[in-house]
């Protein structure tokens, strides 16, 4: 039986799991992320984990992801805040530690990965994950094939969307800094005067009426629009998978986005928009399929 590690790093937490061939989840544990500029804390806390979940399993490969700019191919992560990390070979790095196969990525291209495959992309040859938390990015199938562009493909949430915010990434008018969740719940803070925990918070006191709320809310909404418009443009995907928090909200985002979007074609094909099924596992899972067509891949 193929047993794989699955590991899906972010900058407070670890979400691991050893899967079986069909991605049933065989063990599972959550740690806090080991920090360290080069990667080596990581790497060894990494190795210990996969040791410890594998003891008494043959373990045959590892899958690892985190967010960031990520060169797949290259194995190496170009660039996390997240995790402090430039130009870290983080694949080899592990993988001459366990002495496994390592497969190494994008925690949001896995994400999709796992939708396209066993969630609400099934069945589509050109489609779209599109991952709003933090920030905002999505993983782009094409012709049925993952396109990743050394890692650099896929960062929607850097699209100039028309406002006069500064983004984190020091371009004024980028999509996320009006419509990723961490906007939405800064600009209501800001705004208001008080703080709230997250976007979730923002849309609950926008149902109930809130007049500052329901403002934030609805230019996020008009954000993700502009920005979902640019991606049709460009690529044409016939389905579009909304994943993230924001989108616990159900059709109360989701409806007046496809409104809106629709609203704004000319030429353009309306794409089916649907709310990501995988959820917070979307990343392990996508860990553990990379590790799983590794194997694959050297048979």
């Amino acid at each position: 039986m193929d047993t794989v590690a699955a590991l899906d790093v972010g900058g407070t937490t670890i979400k691991a799991a050893l899967l079986d061939a069909q991605l049933g989840i065989l063990e599972e544990r959550q740690v806090p992320t080991a920090r360290g500029a080069d990667g080596t804390a990581l790497a060894a806390q990494v190795t210990a984990l996969v040791r410890e979940m594998g003891s008494g399993t043959s373990v045959r490969a590892v899958g690892v992801v985190v967010p960031g700019i990520v060169d797949e191919e290259a194995r190496v992560a170009r660039f996390s805040a997240n995790l402090d990390w430039r130009d870290v070979p983080f694949g080899s790095l592990l993988e001459s530690r366990l002495g496994l196969p390592v497969a190494f990525g994008h925690d949001v291209s896995a994400g999709g990965l796992a939708e396209f495959r066993v969630g609400a992309g099934q069945g589509c040859a050109d489609a779209a994950f599109v991952a709003v938390g933090t920030g905002i990015a999505a993983a782009l199938l094409l012709d049925g094939r993952i396109y990743r562009a050394h890692g650099l493909a896929g960062e929607i949430g850097h699209i100039d969307v028309g406002h006069s915010l500064r983004c984190g990434c020091g371009a004024v008018g980028c999509l996320e800094a009006s419509s990723s969740a961490s906007a939405i719940a800064r600009l209501y803070s800001e705004r208001a005067e008080r703080g709230v925990d997250g976007a979730l918070p923002v849309i609950d006191l926008a149902r109930d009426g809130d007049p500052v709320a329901s403002a934030v809310v609805s230019e996020a909404v008009d954000g993700l629009a502009r920005g979902l418009r640019t991606l049709l443009t460009l690529l044409g995907p016939e389905v579009i998978v909304l994943g993230g928090g924001l989108f616990a909200a159900g059709e109360y985002v989701v409806a007046p986005l496809r409104e809106r979007l629709a609203a704004s074609l000319t030429f353009q094909r309306m794409p089916e928009l649907r709310v990501a099924k995988l959820g917070p596992e979307a990343g392990r899972l996508g860990a553990g399929l990379l590790a799983l067509d590794l194997l694959a891949k050297d048979r």
